[in-house]
């Protein structure tokens, strides 16, 4: 199968980015450089593993599941179907953790999937450590992996347990911020996404009926677990802002402020106990 091939049936799939699937298998699977696939789009490929992974791109599984890896922020991450895939939106959370933890911080990153944003950030901030939490055993092994191949592994923490319980947090915990990106998609909205969303885990897109399930359980029940000065930083849906303000409102706390990306749309929600003047 030649590129122009490939990238032809991947379009005719309805895949959205056809011409940079097709680079990236061939890349993955002939070792061959995208510079090279593109001067010569005539050329034949062909191996039984290649032919399976576009047998299953082309029935909408996640190219990144197919390759087993996927890059994020500065790191790479071994993904697979256990966990959410990583997604540059993130990349503002971990960013925003990087610049306001204090040094020698202890927090957490609840919901951790594939452990993108704490491995992302202990590898930037080499004085931190973090409790890496997640309800599933797979996907909490996946993120240990993942912390040891990027070499923070001595300073990753992790915890199985279900953040919807009161109580999961070794008792006397005091962090310096819990960072989470929870599922926050409706419920009822999730039948309505690509395929491709769909084939990610349901239990890492479902935030109940209005999608602020896990920002309303969070903020009432793991405050006590914030040193006076500490945050949280949730990921959050691209119209949840409001909601998220009115929510630290009505938790009592004192300074809420909503990020937006490069698309102008919310994305990360900053909450605090402290008054603060300025972001």
């Amino acid at each position: 199968m030649t590129y122009k091939e490939l990238s032809d049936a991947l379009a005719e799939k309805g895949i959205d980015s056809p011409e940079l699937d097709a680079c990236l298998l061939l890349e993955h699977f002939f070792s061959v450089r995208r510079a090279v696939v593109l001067s010569d789009p005539a050329r034949d490929y062909d191996s039984p593993a290649f032919r399976d992974a576009v047998s299953r791109r082309l029935s909408r599984e996640p190219l990144q599941y197919i390759l087993g890896e996927w890059d994020f922020y500065r790191q790479r991450y071994k993904v697979n179907s256990h966990c959410l895939i990583p997604r540059s939106d993130t990349e503002i959370l971990v960013e925003e953790a990087i610049r306001r933890l204090p040094r020698d911080a202890v927090f957490a990153d609840l919901c951790t999937g594939s452990g993108c944003i704490a491995v992302s950030v202990l590898a930037e901030r080499p004085d931190t450590r973090a409790i890496a939490a997640d309800k599933f055993e797979e996907t909490l092994a996946l993120a240990t992996v993942n912390a040891h191949r990027n070499g923070v592994g001595e300073r990753f923490t992790p915890l199985l347990c279900d953040v919807l319980e009161e109580a999961f947090f070794p008792e006397n915990t005091l962090l310096d911020a819990i960072l989470c990106n929870p599922p926050y998609i409706a419920s009822l909205k999730i039948d309505g996404l690509s395929p491709e969303v769909q084939r990610e885990p349901r239990a890492a897109l479902d935030g109940g009926e209005d999608g602020l399930v896990f920002y309303r359980h969070l903020l009432k029940t793991q405050r006590t677990h914030l040193k006076p000065e500490g945050f949280f930083l949730f990921e959050i849906g691209y119209d949840q802002g409001e909601a998220l303000l009115s929510l630290s409102q009505e938790y009592g706390f004192a300074t809420a402020r909503i990020l937006r990306d490069l698309g102008g749309n919310d994305r990360v929600a900053y909450i605090t106990h402290q008054e603060r003047n300025h972001a």
